[in-house]
């Protein structure tokens, strides 16, 4: 595991972080709230799952007077990404062309939306080295 890589979510922290996300601040309360589970989870099973949430790294707490009131501390891209590269790690030998030739091969994604993210990141490179360029000199004239 990576340093910025996390432990892994369960189904029922994917569900409370998917909240969290939303809302940005969020209370034990708001949280089951929102869930959608049957029967209802009781307040201190949510706030249980935002405290191990918290020991992960997936979320931070400040005090607004004695309630708890937490915050994301990792965007959900990141999440994705990590477990996007455990799926390759895991199933694919670490080779991201096997994954996306079996994503083509299951009809995931078209080959067609794979070219048009290729052509997207080939844009944004030569952009950023566009910008991290160095400033070119003024030349001089001859005979000035």
């Amino acid at each position: 595991m990576s340093r910025s890589e996390k432990p892994p979510l369960s189904d029922l922290e994917n569900k409370v972080m998917a909240i969290v996300w939303k809302l940005q601040e969020v209370t034990a309360d708001q949280v089951r709230q929102q869930l959608d589970s049957e029967p209802p989870l009781k307040d201190s099973t949510v706030r249980t799952i935002l405290r191990r949430l918290e020991e992960k790294g997936y979320v931070s707490h400040r005090l607004d007077g004695r309630t708890y009131v937490y915050s994301p501390q990792v965007r959900s891209q990141s999440v994705a990404a990590d477990a996007v590269r455990s799926i390759i790690e895991r199933f694919c030998g670490g080779s991201l062309e096997a994954l996306l030739v079996g994503m083509v091969d299951r009809e995931v994604v078209s080959p067609e939306t794979l070219q048009q993210l290729a052509d997207k990141i080939a844009e944004q490179e030569k952009q950023t080295k566009k910008q991290d360029a160095p400033p070119q000199k003024p030349r001089r004239k001859r005979g000035a």
